[in-house]
């Protein structure tokens, strides 16, 4: 989906530094006290224009989260709901996932969302899906012992192909949904995207898969 480009997306996002991390790895192994507080610290890599990251906030205030997106135009939606609302444990980084162990020290974080990544179809792109091996040490680096990613997409394709990695890379599925909408599965916060391909009768997968003991 094109997004409008906002020419002020930018500057906005620097007026408040207090949200939106202006200088990320300045912050590695301090991101409590960025925080305020010793609270679990959660991820959504993709965090879109916020509806995921600012629901789970409200509903979970003992746990810090932080959204990470790449466009200006498209994370400033989310700046624009934690000022609205108040959200005072959501916090904001404008950078890659391929990053991430530049901004965070090893089992600084406690769990890694992905909802509805792009699934990069072709087979040449087969290593920007966040799924692929490549970004699994990624999160397994940042991830503290026993670590979880929590996966959502519409995408059965890539859903299939992330079980598979999960699997091939040792970690372990806790629990699997192939239905999510049509399960018991209870309190799940919907993003934007969910929202839309769930009112046109697409299934949601859903998957929690979890790296192993490295002792």
């Amino acid at each position: 989906m094109r997004q409008r480009f906002k020419p002020w997306a930018k500057e906005k996002l620097q007026e408040y530094p207090a949200i939106v991390a202006q200088n990320p790895a300045e912050l590695k192994g301090r991101w409590h006290e960025y925080f305020g507080n010793n609270n679990p610290i959660h991820i959504e890599a993709g965090t879109g224009k916020g509806q995921f990251v600012t629901g789970m906030g409200k509903a979970h205030p003992d746990i810090n989260y932080i959204g990470m997106e790449i466009y200006d135009s498209i994370i400033v939606s989310a700046l624009e709901k934690i000022v609205v609302e108040d959200i005072g444990n959501v916090k904001i980084i404008r950078e890659n996932a391929q990053k991430l162990t530049d901004f965070f020290e090893p089992g600084e974080v406690d769990r890694v969302y992905l909802n509805f990544s792009d699934p990069w179809p072709k087979n040449k792109h087969e290593k920007r899906r966040l799924t692929h091996e490549f970004f699994l040490a990624i999160f397994e680096t940042i991830l503290g012992e026993n670590g979880e990613i929590h996966f959502k997409t519409d995408n059965q394709g890539l859903f299939e192909y992330s079980l598979h990695s999960f699997s091939k890379y040792g970690m372990v599925l806790n629990q699997v949904w192939l239905d999510l909408h049509n399960s018991d599965y209870e309190g799940n916060i919907m993003t934007e995207y969910e929202e839309k391909f769930s009112s046109k009768g697409f299934r949601i997968y859903r998957t929690e898969a979890q790296f192993r003991s490295k002792n």
